[in-house]
């Protein structure tokens, strides 16, 4: 199939796992010397797919360069969080995506056979989107490929493989393999979205440096028809898989996503077998409510657990992002999450350093910015890794304890860790913040923070959500006070010269002159918001600065470090 074709293609009646990708000889292969172009992405899975969207709908031209012509195969990420989602809403496939997927918030944690607590990732109520949704990755992949196909701005081309890099002082030159031979295109920037064994680094003679766990977990795709809840099941040492673990996921299309912990003796290739796995999800099944459930095998796979990560994720003009730039292991989510937020913080960066309204300094936050959060996920799986497989007899004698434990103790269950879930970083120590004397009593909506979500009315009574309102650029939130609308226009002035700037006034219910109406007070509550009080965000929706007033010293200076001015 063409990627223009997917456009006359209903999104549902796709097989997007089974989907191939037609070859197609570009002019770019016949030029006399080589086209330039202003981005070239090389990877067209979940993070160099949001990238190029990103990129495209901010105006700036991009080519996407993928080795292979088909998406992935079996579940592999499956577990989107809610800020990915709200991502991918900004990028026009959100809600293709949580109408196909399994949404949940609950989560069940087993020792042996015994539940020892439950617990919910969204307990409040006032988010349009769920704490995640299951979805295949061939599925997100597709959904992004089919948005793709929409936007003039972007090209990808299926069987080009990136097999040179070689950095200019105004460009890099790219030599791309095609099934026709070699060719080559310039590029102001590359970002290589490539995944774990990425290419682009290779040729960099680049590596990733961590720590790599020895233990092996099968992945097996079930296909059963059961009414259950879409719920996450943790199982340490269960009766039917002694000292290891096993994580059971609902998926789409009646399959269930199993993952055993097998051991490092295992034998990757004999583990994979349908007869060595089949006996396993039986043994599983006859320990829950589902042990009459008919079943067949849909996919298998053995991973090793890695924490990892490139020691820098720019090389002048060269990017790294995703599973390319860091590696964790899949427990907590924070792989394709993670990689997606990657995507979304440098598109921004680079359509304003392409379209001269930021310096090239802008460009190095990237690096420093997801560096920290690559860091922190790290962090994080890592401990995750250490509770679920203990090193030591002693860590084992600890985990055991706080399990017994937390059937009883609250406390206790804060030590519980089948596997931290992603949640967006707050980048604290981001050099984009404007510090600030205004701080929140809580640190939800800090310089630094990731926007939350909030329903809200529009000044004709029509319900929204609050991250649907937020313009492509810079967002002001300025909530009422006695002259919140001078106070907007002043913003809105100061900000020209500087950067493009939406300003959105936020009232509680009754004032029908704000653009906003928090009839609830949700958005007041989660922005600590005070009469005339500001808060800024960035094009990729993260809190910049807060103060109070129509100070519009503060707001020019604001937007001028977080466009990396000074």
């Amino acid at each position: 199939m063409k990627l223009a074709d997917l456009r006359k293609q209903r999104a549902g009646a796709l097989n997007y796992e089974a989907l191939e990708f037609d070859y197609e000889r570009s002019g770019d292969q016949d030029a006399a010397h080589p086209v330039r172009r202003p981005v070239v992405v090389v990877g067209a899975g979940p993070v160099g797919l949001s990238l190029a969207i990103d990129l495209a709908q901010r105006e700036v031209p991009v080519l996407v360069l993928d080795n292979d012509n088909a998406l992935s195969t079996g579940s592999r990420a499956i577990c989107f969080a809610k800020r990915t989602l709200e991502i991918f809403d900004r990028l026009g496939c959100g809600d293709l995506m949580v109408a196909k997927g399994v949404s949940w918030n609950v989560g069940r944690v087993y020792f042996g056979d015994e539940q020892v607590y439950q617990f919910d990732l969204q307990p409040e109520s006032g988010h349009e989107r769920p704490a995640f949704i299951n979805l295949q990755q061939f599925y997100v992949e597709g959904y992004l490929a089919t948005r793709a196909a929409e936007l003039p701005l972007l090209e990808v081309r299926w069987r080009n493989k990136a097999a040179g890099v070689e950095q200019m002082a105004d460009h890099v030159l790219v030599t791309i393999e095609t099934p026709e031979g070699q060719y080559q295109v310039e590029a102001d920037y590359v970002v290589a979205c490539d995944g774990a064994r990425s290419t682009v680094r290779q040729l960099l003679g680049q590596e990733s440096r961590g720590r790599v766990f020895r233990d092996r977990f099968l992945i097996a795709d079930v296909k059963m028809k059961l009414e259950q809840p879409p719920e996450r099941w943790f199982w340490f040492d269960p009766p039917f898989h002694r000292n290891q673990s096993v994580l059971l996921h609902m998926q789409p299309d009646g399959v269930w996503r199993i993952d055993f912990q097998l051991g490092w003796d295992a034998d990757p290739e004999k583990e994979k077998r349908p007869e060595n796995i089949i006996p396993r999800v039986r043994q599983m099944l006859a320990h829950t409510s589902m042990k009459d459930a008919e079943f067949e095998l849909a996919w298998a796979s053995v991973y090793t657990f890695a924490c990892l990560r490139m020691d820098s994720f720019r090389h002048g003009r060269i990017f790294f992002a995703g599973d390319a730039a860091h590696g964790v292991s899949p427990f907590g989510a924070r792989g394709a999450n993670s990689g997606v937020q990657d995507a979304e913080n440098l598109a921004w960066k680079l359509a304003a350093v392409l379209q001269q309204r930021a310096p090239d300094a802008l460009l190095d936050t990237y690096a420093a910015e997801r560096e920290h959060a690559a860091d922190e996920n790290i962090r994080q799986s890592t401990r995750s890794t250490d509770f679920i497989t203990p090193k030591s007899a002693i860590s084992r004698v600890f985990r055991d304890a706080v399990l017994e434990l937390s059937k009883t103790h609250a406390f206790a269950r804060m030590l519980v860790n089948s596997g931290r879930l992603s949640v967006p970083t707050t980048l604290h120590q981001s050099p984009l913040n404007t510090p600030s004397a205004q701080m929140p009593a809580s640190e939800a909506m800090v310089p630094g923070a990731a926007a939350t979500d909030a329903p809200v009315q529009l000044r004709d009574g029509r319900s929204v959500w609050l991250l649907r309102q937020l313009g492509q650029g810079f967002t002001a939130l300025v909530s009422a006070g006695v002259d919140s609308a001078a106070v907007a226009d002043q913003l809105r002035r100061a900000a020209e010269g500087v950067a493009p700037l939406k300003v959105l006034t936020v009232a509680s219910a009754g004032d029908a002159d704000a653009d906003l109406i928090d009839a609830q007070g949700l958005l007041a509550q989660r922005y600590a918001l005070a009469d005339n009080s500001v808060v800024l965000l960035r094009p990729d929706q993260h809190v910049c600065a807060r103060w109070s007033g129509a100070d519009t010293a503060a707001l020019r200076a604001a937007l001028r470090k977080a466009l990396a001015f000074s």
